[in-house]
């Protein structure tokens, strides 16, 4: 492979999609390139963030059913051991880690449902579980957009963040991983950085310390997403210092 091939090939390498020869050759390449190096490192972090974005934890009986439940299930016929392996084109690997972890999103957001609605939970609870669905689909079509662009920075006091934006959509997502609870009902509250100016972009679940949101209002002008601690319901203006400035 070329040296310009080799660049493309960090989202491959980081989900293990590439062959015993390509990963040895790319290895040997990572060696001598930094960029490359942390473009893997922040691939394989956000591909993480993003499959714990949506995630339920399972209701406490779900295991005991599903186990009792066994006995009655039929048993599909082992299958055959020949399988038809399909190269992927050179040109969708340097995308591969962005659609992948897309994927991993709106699995875990239809997995949630799924536990919800075998719990036959109340009416607030699966509303919620909608609501979540709606959001990580439009955060992997976010995600997905050709002129997406990733930044991510960790936060003063613990955490870290990930924006991503795309003009052409005219919509910006943040993902967050590792957001300690703030003292004195205090939130984590988003911006838009404009010309010297913070414009309020939404805020963040309380009581999460992992997942996405997309922000209020699209990238156009900006030139940065900044992250403070405000009072209870948030703010017009920030109160504090920023946590965090992520460029666009």
């Amino acid at each position: 492979m070329s040296t310009v091939d080799l660049h493309t090939l960090t989202g491959a390498y980081a989900l293990g999609a590439l062959s015993e020869q390509e990963s040895a050759e790319f290895t040997r390449h990572l060696a001598q390139c930094p960029a490359c190096t942390q473009e893997v490192r922040e691939l394989q972090e956000t591909a993480a963030r993003l499959a714990l974005a949506v995630a339920e934890v399972p209701p406490a009986g779900l295991r005991t059913r599903v186990m009792a439940a066994l006995p009655e299930v039929r048993q599909l016929p082992p299958r055959g051991r020949h399988a038809t392996v399909v190269p992927l084109r050179r040109g969708m690997r340097h995308r591969l880690p962005y659609l992948t972890a897309a994927a991993c999103l709106v699995v875990a957001a239809l997995a949630g449902g799924l536990a919800v609605n075998a719990q036959n939970e109340a009416d607030e609870q699966r509303d919620r579980t909608a609501r979540a669905e709606q959001q990580a689909a439009a955060v992997s079509a976010l995600m997905t957009a050709p002129d997406a662009t990733f930044h991510t920075t960790a936060l003063k006091g613990g955490g870290s963040g990930t924006v991503v934006a795309s003009k052409r959509r005219g919509q910006t997502a943040f993902l967050y991983h590792g957001l300690p609870a703030l003292s004195g009902q205090r939130v984590y509250e988003l911006w838009y950085s404009r010309n010297g100016a913070m414009e309020p972009a939404g805020l963040v679940q309380t009581g999460s310390s992992s997942g996405a949101m997309l922000l209020t209002g699209g990238p156009q002008g900006a030139d940065g997403v900044g992250v403070t601690a405000e009072p209870p319901g948030g703010s017009s203006r920030p109160t504090t210092a920023p946590l965090a400035v992520l460029r666009l």
